[in-house]
């Protein structure tokens, strides 16, 4: 049966932006929305909408029953569910399904696998994808957990299987470190994930975050590049690159292949994003994970390939074959995206919600803004600080960081403080324009230079 109607199971700009893809496929967009979004965007321009809760997402976004109680009554043939809140939830993937609904991307079976992560790192090691060094699965035995971490020699990361967005994280330099965090970690992944499952890996020193985006129809399946995410604050990515300027060509193609053959092994379907550690000292990369959504930085490939990610994703979730064929896929460019958050980071990045009152956005070639905004929108205090997307192409990486900077001094957000400073600071850094970085090189920097982000 075609996709006729959409339900997207989210909120803000990811709302936004598949409304926008799914109106250019023809298809009616009906936005789940709670009473603190009657005002959004999303519900704005969208065909209809559904109220479905109160404002604390576990009375609306994250509630399952009632969000797809909603979507079938809705009438809709497919539900979006974007990414955060229920997207890597198998059982609401299950859920729409059992409603005689699509769930627009991989089957409940699929993100249970690869969303837990021991199941995802034995699946990566059966496809022959280079791991970190670590327990080959869940850990359960304290003494053997020791073992296993003075084997692998310290400092090693504590972490919970079933998390997520680098949470459920401990890192131990020493047993003595080990033995306080084993315990806490579990009680931590057990209340933050529902499961205190542990797994421990090697500690890679200064490495950089490379991931693959692929597409899947279940059968066949492509990469559309990789992005760097390497500039990141307690392990969230602020600044996101595509293609990543640190690899060579063939350490490329072997990454991007080995992502393909890890989502062909698991008879992938839609869009998703295999991760990776690298360490450019070596040329080593060792896969960490799969997001089985649409990620947050999907804009930066979508720049450099002209590959409309949303609308492949509900294309093949209609039932259609994938379109491209490896050799299709072009990169052309750089591209870069900075994540503008309701956040003041000379002051801790302590949140900033509020009413947005002028507001001027960029323009101009190879500048894109992927937001929910408008003036006189007022920000609602309940959810993350996201309040949209800067995005800018040019022909090489120097260009796109020049051209980066002139789109943040044209950009006004007034009546709420926001992360614009940080981005302006980082654009004129002289280790950011060279690349010299790695995943714990902002947290260093931001000791040094926090409070003059103003």
């Amino acid at each position: 049966m075609p996709i006729r109607s959409l339900f997207i199971a989210n909120r803000g700009e990811i709302a936004v932006r598949i409304i926008r893809a799914a109106r250019e496929l023809g298809i009616e967009t009906i936005q789940a929305y709670s009473d603190a979004d009657a005002d959004s965007l999303a519900v704005q321009i969208a065909d209809r909408s559904v109220n479905v809760g109160r404002p604390h997402a576990t009375k609306s976004y994250l509630n399952i029953e009632g969000m797809v109680e909603a979507a079938r009554q809705s009438g809709a043939d497919a539900v979006h569910p974007g990414y955060g809140f229920l997207a890597e939830n198998p059982d609401f993937a299950d859920a729409v399904a059992a409603a005689g609904m699509v769930f627009v991307g991989p089957d409940g079976n699929t993100i249970r696998m690869m969303g837990d992560k021991v199941s995802a790192r034995q699946a990566a090691i059966r496809a022959g994808v280079p791991v970190v060094p670590g327990s080959e699965g869940r850990i359960e035995d304290p003494s053997k957990a020791r073992a296993l971490a003075e084997e692998i020699g310290f400092p090693v990361m504590i972490k919970a299987a079933a998390g997520g967005g680098g949470r459920g994280i401990r890192i131990a330099a020493s047993m003595e470190e080990f033995e306080q965090a084993l315990p806490q970690a579990r009680a931590e992944a057990q209340a933050a994930f529902g499961d205190g499952g542990l797994y421990i890996e090697k500690v890679i020193g200064q490495a950089r975050h490379i991931e693959v985006q692929v597409l899947g129809d279940g059968t066949d399946v492509v990469h559309c590049f990789e992005r760097e995410c390497s500039l990141q604050r307690r392990r969230q990515k602020v600044w996101e690159e595509a293609p990543s300027a640190s690899l060579t060509q063939d350490i490329r193609d072997s990454l991007c292949d080995s992502a393909v053959a890890l989502a062909r092994a698991v008879n992938y379907s839609g869009a998703g994003t295999v991760e990776y550690l690298y360490d450019d000292q070596t040329g080593d990369y060792y896969f960490i994970e799969m997001n089985t959504r649409i990620q947050v930085e999907h804009p930066a490939t979508e720049w450099i390939t002209g590959i409309d990610l949303v609308a492949e994703m509900l294309r093949i979730a209609d039932g259609q074959p994938l379109r491209l064929a490896q050799d299709d896929v072009i990169c052309h460019g750089h591209a870069i995206e900075v994540r503008l958050n309701a956040e003041d980071p000379a002051n801790g990045f302590m949140p900033f919600p509020g009413v947005v009152g002028d507001l001027r956005l960029p323009g101009g070639p190879g500048v894109r803004f992927d937001s929910m905004l408008y003036s006189g929108y007022a920000i609602p205090p309940f959810y993350d600080s996201l309040l949209g997307k800067l995005i800018v192409w040019a022909d090489t990486r120097e260009a796109a960081i020049i051209r980066l900077d002139s789109a943040l001094s044209e950009l006004e957000i007034a009546g709420v403080k926001t992360t614009k400073p940080l981005f302006r600071a980082l654009a004129a850094d002289d280790a950011v324009r060279s690349g010299a970085v790695h995943t714990k090189w902002l947290e260093g920097w931001l000791e040094d230079n926090a409070t003059n982000l103003t």
